[in-house]
């Protein structure tokens, strides 16, 4: 799956604001290895040197786009090109950040575990996951999919994020091998302007991924094409042409 560092900063500000509330939940240790997991651009990995001045902070990322965007960014932070799913890190680190890509990586029953161990006492797994596969957005995504000429190529698309879990199933897994667990939700009402196109750009820089890249260019353009007409239907502009995107984000803390 592809990713584009340009596409994704279009909304910089919005994607931030979770980052801010997340790391504002975060114990105040005095923080001396930090990593960041799945980077992106580096706006995360910002936030991270702005909340713990102090600390070697590094970030990692499948994508070369975004860590060649990171790197133009925080030249005097280490980024690298690593397998998520298959980082093995030393540690221990004080802090270790996850914003919006765990969706993306499988078993959370194992993977969070891991994670874990990595920390030092102490230490905290900061946590956030995008929890809107129930909204209309992505309702609309897998309903296009399967209803049209590209099913049999998008017939694996949904399957690229990982099942959802509920706040409760994920405390079960932290709260063992954790001494404090902080978890909580919060919905967003993001202002786009510009209608529904708007709310598309959005979604052409994360969740619509897995559903045109695998398409050429004739059938993207007449995927987007229904999708934008759909999001237009279930989210009716306010009288100024801007929507209010609602946005559920799931958070957690886990300290060791």
């Amino acid at each position: 799956m592809s990713w584009s560092a340009e596409q994704y900063v279009k909304f910089e500000d919005e994607r931030t604001r979770p980052v801010r509330d997340l790391l504002a939940a975060v114990p105040g240790v005095y923080a001396r290895s930090i990593v960041d997991i799945g980077c992106g651009p580096g706006n995360s990995t910002e936030v991270l040197i702005a909340r713990f001045p102090k600390a070697a902070v590094t970030g990692i990322d499948s994508s070369d786009d975004m860590v060649e965007a990171a790197r133009k960014r925080l030249p005097e932070v280490t980024f690298e090109v690593a397998d998520i799913a298959r980082w093995n890190g030393n540690g221990p680190y004080d802090v270790i950040l996850a914003n919006a890509v765990i969706q993306w990586l499988p078993d959370h029953a194992t993977l969070l575990p891991n994670l874990i161990s990595k920390l030092a006492t102490g230490g905290s797994l900061a946590v956030q996951i995008p929890n809107n596969l129930d909204e209309p957005t992505h309702r609309l995504m897998r309903e296009i999919a399967s209803d049209g000429p590209w099913a049999a190529k998008l017939s694996a698309a949904a399957g690229q994020r990982s099942p959802r879990q509920s706040a409760e199933w994920y405390y079960r897994v932290l709260r063992p091998i954790s001494s404090k667990v902080d978890i909580w939700q919060t919905t967003y009402h993001h202002p786009l302007a510009g209608g529904a196109p708007a709310v598309v750009e959005w979604f052409k820089g994360t969740g619509l991924r897995p559903y045109l890249d695998p398409l050429d260019e004739n059938e993207r353009a007449a995927y987007l094409e229904r999708y934008t007409r759909a999001v237009a239907k279930a989210y009716p502009a306010l009288p100024d042409g801007t929507v209010l995107l609602p946005f559920p984000r799931l958070f957690m803390v886990a300290t060791r």
